[in-house]
């Protein structure tokens, strides 16, 4: 992979247990940072489409912190989070839930996500 500047750079980071989970979960809700995850399975190929979509999206809303989790990989994250289908897409503010989207539907996760994004009042530096 050639890197350009930091494009190739993913934004999205990977899940790789229930304590990374708690972890980032934690660290975002602490700076009032906004969480997206994609939960996906690497057998399912509607959510293998969505991962470049995701990248994109990491990469258009900096504000928020974007997660992927592999339900074969953590699952007691999946369970914890009530995920019985992939793709499954969560917002979660404040480390709660508050939106769910199920399935491959790259404009309206962009949709939600804007509005999510959009609802939550920047910091200003």
């Amino acid at each position: 992979m050639e890197v350009n500047g930091n494009q190739n750079i993913s934004k999205v980071a990977k899940v790789a247990s229930l304590k990374s989970w708690d972890l980032f979960v934690t660290q975002a809700t602490n700076q009032g940072c906004p969480i997206v995850v994609h939960f996906t399975a690497s057998w399912c190929m509607p959510s293998v489409a969505m991962n470049p979509v995701f990248e994109e999206l990491a990469a258009s809303y900096p504000d928020a912190l974007f997660l992927t989790v592999d339900v074969d990989e953590v699952k007691e994250v999946a369970t914890k989070m009530d995920v019985k289908a992939m793709p499954t897409f969560l917002l979660i503010k404040d480390s709660a839930p508050v939106d769910k989207l199920v399935g491959a539907n790259p404009e309206e996760i962009r949709k939600r996500i804007d509005g999510f994004v959009q609802f939550i009042p920047l910091s200003i530096a």
